[in-house]
């Protein structure tokens, strides 16, 4: 879908309506797969630095030009995932919980993360337990989901649930291709609109998480999109929406038509560079709640 398509379709004909949202980002300059951390990397295999800051600058564009905000932090040389900006911290009302990742090829990048967080009028604090930000966080609604299993402990979740005063739902992930949370879960309606906080819709890729898992999720959103396999394997679910345009891969055509016949409007951007490290459109994408703009 072109910048002009997706322009043009702003309107909540459907019943959606799209909230502004503001995000962080960082251009993918160091972009490379040096190290394999997790099933989608592959040293062996090439990857293009330039094709990939352009299917990142498509998301880009494509956030401005439906009137969102994107701040960027600047890219740090030998850190290459920096790019996955989702996994650089959680933030509500002003408040950044920082993060402490499981793997040390990127531990480089938890204070760069903290610093601009800081910088830009929000409240800091830093994570006694490994979590990896909203890789593995995600707010629906007043809840918070958290994921465990792979990249972050069960432990962090007493710490997100006291540094923010919420309810924290743990979720245990137990397919190592889905080793995230924003690989498995994708919250689609926004987290406040009009006469206060609204519940939260989700799409959920059921095989991504243990039977206590997929019967928490199943209980609390019965009307969830449940997302077939196909679509899960090529990163549909890491996927990123403002309550009204959901940012997909064009490959999850299934998850597309889900999409659709919700009355939602899918907004195709290939990052088929970036899955090279084991990305797609949420993990270049940190929602930012708060701070100063």
């Amino acid at each position: 879908m072109s910048l002009s398509e997706t322009a043009v379709d702003r309107a909540p004909s459907s019943g959606r309506i799209q909230q502004h949202r503001r995000y962080l980002m960082c251009k993918p300059a160091y972009f490379t797969v040096s190290y394999e951390i997790n099933p989608w990397m592959h040293k062996a295999d090439p990857t293009d630095t330039p094709k990939a800051v352009r299917q990142w600058q498509t998301l880009y564009d494509t956030y401005l030009s439906l009137g969102h905000d994107v701040e960027v932090i600047d890219p740090i040389e030998g850190l290459p995932d920096m790019v996955y900006t989702a996994n650089g911290g959680f933030i509500i009302d002003g408040k950044a919980l920082g993060v402490r990742f499981s793997v040390g090829e990127r531990r480089g990048e938890e204070q760069p993360f903290m610093d601009w967080f800081g910088s830009h009028g929000f409240e800091v604090v830093e994570p006694i337990a490994t979590q990896e930000g909203e890789g593995d966080i995600l707010l629906a609604g007043d809840t918070i989901l958290a994921g465990y299993g792979f990249r972050s402990s069960i432990e962090s979740h007493r710490e997100i649930a006291d540094v923010f005063d919420r309810e924290v739902v743990s979720l245990h992930l137990v397919n190592p291709n889905f080793y995230h949370l924003d690989t498995a879960i994708a919250v689609l309606d926004p987290v406040v609109g009009p006469g206060g906080v609204e519940a939260a819709n989700i799409a959920y890729l059921p095989n991504a998480f243990d039977d206590r898992g997929r019967g928490i999720l199943e209980e609390r959103f019965p009307d969830a999109i449940r997302v077939a396999d196909e679509d899960g394997a090529v990163f549909g679910l890491n996927s990123a929406s403002d309550g009204r345009n959901v940012f997909i891969s064009p490959r999850a055509t299934g998850y597309d038509a889900q999409l659709r016949e919700r009355g939602y409007n899918p907004v195709h951007i290939d990052l088929s560079e970036l899955l090279l490290g084991g990305g797609g459109i949420k993990c270049c994408t940190l929602e930012l709640r708060g701070g100063r703009s």
